[in-house]
């Protein structure tokens, strides 16, 4: 799992049945805990399924992989998915 933050909003004009309803969300990866507070951040920019109802500028959890199609259905075709919704972190 991974940290990010909402960027932008996706849309599709034709997609797989699946993905109907889908709200699919840019998110910018978190690289390091030090860059956590700057914006842009300057990671890896992915498209996620929004699982959580976020919005721009939220920090979010990424799950990657097969795991991020487990709560919708193992047939859904994505990648990377939020699920949840960072409201703070903090390190010892």
């Amino acid at each position: 799992m991974k940290i990010a933050r909402t960027i932008g909003t996706v849309t599709l004009s034709r997609s797989h049945p699946a993905m109907q309803g889908a709200k699919l969300r840019c998110v910018e990866v978190v690289e390091s805990i030090q860059q956590v507070d700057m914006q842009p951040l300057g990671g890896d920019t992915i498209v996620a399924w929004d699982l959580c109802g976020t919005g721009i500028g939220d920090l979010v959890a990424l799950a990657e992989g097969p795991e991020a199609a487990f709560p919708i259905s193992a047939k859904t075709p994505i990648d990377a998915s939020i699920v949840a919704l960072l409201d703070d972190i903090e390190l010892n």
